[in-house]
């Protein structure tokens, strides 16, 4: 039961149509940073791998929950970045390892938990919220 609003882009898919909801996504995504947001448990990682398989990742694809920032090449010879905020405990860490150079390089920067630094991203992004309802998912765009 994948049901599509073009609207303000929410796509209610369950988990064994996560590639198609992850193609609508990427459909909709115009910006080289990319927050995607929702509660533990909701999907985000598992959302961001399919979608990295869709944009041609060749790398074995791995949360980055310890690593903060995993990166990736695709089949195009472009670099991904693949990023988790979740054990952030201090904004100033992210200086420390270079966040915001990563987010001005002009690559893709596909974020989890990005809603912490929302605020602090200078240049144009898309936000995303993946949420659970029921056995369905729910990707919104919001920006």
């Amino acid at each position: 039961m994948l049901i599509f609003s073009p609207i303000n882009m929410e796509v209610k898919f369950e988990l064994n149509q996560l590639e198609k909801a992850s193609l609508e996504l990427k459909k909709n995504i115009n910006h080289n940073v990319v927050l995607i947001c929702g509660e533990m448990g909701a999907g985000k990682t598992t959302l961001i791998k399919e979608l990295l398989s869709l944009m041609s990742v060749i790398d074995n694809v791995s949360s980055p929950t310890f690593s903060i920032i995993n990166e990736y090449s695709t089949d195009k010879n472009e670099i991904i970045y693949h990023m988790d905020l979740y054990r952030i405990e201090d904004i100033s860490e992210l200086d420390n390892i270079g966040f915001f150079e990563y987010l001005e390089s002009g690559k893709t920067c596909l974020i989890e938990w990005g809603e912490m630094i929302e605020e602090m991203i200078d240049s144009e992004y898309n936000k995303f919220t993946i949420a659970r309802e029921d056995n369905l998912r729910i990707i919104k765009k919001n920006r």
